[in-house]
């Protein structure tokens, strides 16, 4: 019998039960499927066809753990596959993808003791590494202060921070998540705004922002032809940059007073995937994921 893992955290959160209606689909075709804690010592990795990354939300707390545990399951198992989550774990891939012609907001980036860029207007600071909304803030001229002491923060944990303009945007439109498997686009959902003004985001354990566990804070959507066509444009390079085609992407991106989305984020690690809220389509995510896991087998 194929066997397939999902390497998860330990413990499990109960925001991650979504996993399980994959999980079942996969068994009634016939794949034992196991949950397993990335960093178990006692797993032999070797016994699975499979081994797929779906609620690992501490990762980023190890990071270089996380990484060499990936290389150690290999290119051949792991999905998405270890370069895929290297490179997709230093959010400067965005310069990549600016360099590859795809839309992407201005970045500054500040070293650990490096200089402080003027800062004016509205804008966030994130980490160039990092899952959720740890360490990120929105702020503004009313509140350097507290920018520039979470610029300090990230300097002392010797993080390199992103510095980037806010997007007035997404006040209205909110932010447009684009969901694809196997490089297909399946379904899009709509987050609204979550990151306070003048402060970092409160945020829990894996970094989930506390406003996302608010009711109703993500719905589906119809993706507009540009977000589309966006997303499908992003996946494909990330395709041939990587060699691999992602089984699984949340591209994140804002449609701009233009009409014109700009990416945010292409999620390739672990990103949720809102099965829950893709249960009311004709093919309904969970069911869309495990056909994509099933053709990945062969």
């Amino acid at each position: 019998m194929t066997r397939i893992a999902f390497a998860t955290c330990s413990p499990r959160q109960a925001v991650w039960e979504d996993d399980l209606p994959a999980a079942e689909l996969l068994i009634e075709a016939g794949v034992a499927v196991e949950f397993v804690a990335w960093d178990d010592p006692e797993a032999d990795w070797t016994a699975f066809d499979r081994v797929i990354v779906r609620s690992a939300g501490d990762y980023d707390l190890r990071l270089e753990q996380f990484l060499s545990w990936a290389d150690e399951v290999g290119p051949g198992r792991l999905r998405n596959g270890p370069e895929t989550i290297r490179w997709n774990s230093d959010r400067r891939y965005l310069a990549e993808l600016d360099g590859g012609g795809l839309p992407v907001p201005p970045t500054l980036l500040v070293a650990p003791g490096g200089r402080i860029p003027e800062l004016d207007g509205e804008f966030v600071i994130k980490p160039v590494t990092g899952a959720g909304v740890r360490d990120t803030g929105r702020f503004g001229n009313d509140s350097l202060a507290a920018a520039l002491d979470l610029l300090e923060k990230l300097g002392e944990q010797d993080e390199v921070a992103m510095v980037q303009p806010y997007l007035p945007e997404i006040e209205v439109n909110g932010e447009t998540a684009v969901v694809l498997f196997g490089g297909r686009v399946e379904y899009a959902l709509r987050k609204r705004a979550f990151l306070p003004p003048g402060s970092v985001a409160p945020a829990g354990e894996t970094g989930v922002a506390a406003a996302m566990s608010e009711d109703d804070p993500i719905r589906l959507t119809e993706a507009s032809p540009a977000e589309l066509e966006l997303a499908e444009k992003a996946i494909a390079w990330i395709a041939a940059r990587l060699g691999q085609m992602p089984l699984f992407a949340r591209v994140d991106m804002v449609l701009t007073g233009s009409g014109q989305p700009v990416l945010m984020e292409v999620e390739l690690i672990d990103p949720c995937l809102y099965f829950s809220q893709a249960a009311s389509l004709e093919t309904p995510g969970a069911q869309a994921f495990a056909a994509a896991v099933i053709a990945e087998l062969g």
